[in-house]
């Protein structure tokens, strides 16, 4: 049965699986040993090719555009809360150095991490020239 099978999956073209033999006439289908026999079974109907299941359109996958084929302004590339999330990961690393390093106390840190919670910094420049104007760095 098994060559009979592939003999008649390669006339056909498609895979074994999808090869259906009459289970009543096997005795018969047994005997054919060559594609010419197969050929003549598949004539009479004792073999035949089994219907492929209707393929279905599936759901429309959602693309997503990522960095480098992205077009638009400022904020269609980089989200405001993805600039902001930079931006206070540099700031308060820079406060937890001046404090490591002593050139700020505990009171002016606290006082400097509200400020940059409240947004009132565009940049670590700017919180260097605050903490200058406002004398709160130690030894300047």
């Amino acid at each position: 049965m098994k060559l009979q099978r592939k003999l008649a999956a390669r006339i056909f073209g498609v895979g074994e699986s999808k090869v259906w033999m009459d289970p009543t006439k096997i005795s018969e289908i047994e005997k054919a040993v060559s594609a010419a026999d197969i050929r003549r079974l598949i004539k009479k109907g004792y073999i035949k090719k089994k219907l492929e299941k209707p393929k279905r359109p599936k759901e429309k996958k959602k693309k997503r555009r990522y960095e480098g084929s992205r077009k638009g302004k400022k904020y269609s590339k980089i989200s405001k809360k993805e600039r902001w999330v930079k931006l206070v990961r540099v700031l308060r690393r820079y406060a937890k150095e001046l404090k490591e390093e002593g050139k700020i106390d505990n009171k002016t840190y606290r006082k400097i991490r509200a400020l940059i919670k409240g947004g009132m910094f565009k940049s670590r420049s700017h919180m260097e020239l605050y903490l200058k104007q406002h004398k709160l760095i130690k030894g300047e």
